[in-house]
């Protein structure tokens, strides 16, 4: 099958077109951020009307890449949610509407399962059973899948998700829009060490996560400190340390609990590299690997960070971490393909358990 994904799910616009036999053949993505970066935020009404603007030129430009015209098409996929209602509509009814005047079959896409199955778009040996943690700006979640579309939630946030306490610390400290990828980067340049923040929830059982009480934390060293920029990046270093130990500390859990060895992250944290280097560390790397050192044991959380001997830990390239049209392309070629349908109705589900899809 040859299946035109589309996302359009927050503030990016994605296209691509999968075909089942060979792979990945064209994709585009749109970023808002310049829209958004005047008020320091996403603006729901905005994100909508830019989707509008640009969804149908960027599935002429992916047809054209891949060599196609609608008419070679066997199916269309759409993000059906989770996500902002108004951008969802956006991108279901362009969605729906083509495979109508196509007589096309469509579906509707959970947006995390299509993180959640990125790994597999360049990886055809990657299959379940394995552990994902899903890290994006709205969500962290460990979730244990037997098989595509069998799905338990082992652990998730209580507040703010990883990649929200990363924007949200990022404001607080002056870093401009969009914050978390600019911590990101200065942390790069700060000390670790010097600044040491605490680990939420691992001192004690669970898998849950929670990082409202961590953000304000750097909220307080930063408004006590003398605020020169080595110090900005010796607090931003600090932060994203603890973000990675915390989240190590719990994958690390859900493997044990589990007996699983193999670990898939995704989404837009997911593209961080201490965190890579460190979770690399923690379940099996390759020789040679820039590895980071184990974290020694401070007050406030556990020392879990000891590997957990041979394992595989699978990212998907970083492009594919950040929302886009491939991963919804891909899973939505695996639903058709084994049958699931829409009907013609155009309806999104801004919130969405990801358990309660059908299995494949």
């Amino acid at each position: 099958m040859r299946v035109l994904g589309i996302e359009t799910s927050c503030d990016e616009t994605g296209v691509a077109v999968y075909d089942t036999d060979r792979g990945l053949l064209a994709h585009a993505l749109y970023s808002q951020i310049a829209l958004h970066a005047e008020y320091g935020g996403v603006v729901p009404e905005l994100a909508s009307r830019d989707h509008v603007r640009k969804l149908l030129p960027l599935v002429r430009q992916t047809l054209a890449e891949a060599g196609l015209g609608t008419a070679d098409l066997d199916g269309v996929a759409y993000t059906a949610g989770p996500g902002l209602v108004g951008a969802l509509m956006v991108g279901a009814a362009a969605g729906r509407a083509l495979a109508w005047a196509l007589d096309l079959p469509a579906v509707g896409v959970h947006h995390m399962e299509g993180h959640l199955l990125a790994p597999l778009l360049e990886d055809p040996t990657l299959k379940p059973p394995f552990v994902a943690l899903l890290v994006s700006g709205g969500h962290t979640q460990l979730v244990e899948v037997a098989a595509i579309g069998q799905y338990r939630l082992l652990g998730e946030t209580l507040d703010d998700a990883a990649g929200e306490a990363f924007d949200k610390t990022a404001k607080l400290m002056g870093l401009p829009y969009p914050g978390g990828p600019e911590l990101a980067r200065l942390a790069e340049s700060g000390r670790p060490g010097r600044f040491t923040f605490s680990r939420p929830m691992t001192d004690r059982p669970g898998l849950d996560f929670s990082f409202s009480g961590l953000k304000t934390q750097v909220l307080l060293a930063w408004q006590a400190s003398d605020r020169k920029p080595e110090t900005r990046a010796d607090i931003a270093r600090g932060f994203e340390d603890a973000v990675v130990e915390t989240l190590a500390i719990k994958c690390k859990r859900a493997l044990d609990q589990t007996g699983i060895r193999t670990l898939v992250v995704a989404g837009g944290v997911g593209a961080n590299l201490r965190l890579r280097e460190r979770l690399h560390a923690l379940v099996g790397a390759p020789s040679g690997a820039n590895l980071l050192p184990l974290p020694s044991a401070k007050k406030g959380f556990a020392p879990e960070g000891a590997p957990t001997g041979e394992g595989r830990v699978c990212f998907p390239r970083p492009a594919f971490c950040t929302d886009n049209g491939a991963m919804i392309a891909f899973a939505g070629a695996l639903r058709l393909q084994a049958g699931q349908r829409e009907t013609p109705a155009v309806t999104v589900t801004p919130r969405w358990d990801m358990a309660s899809l059908p299995p494949l």
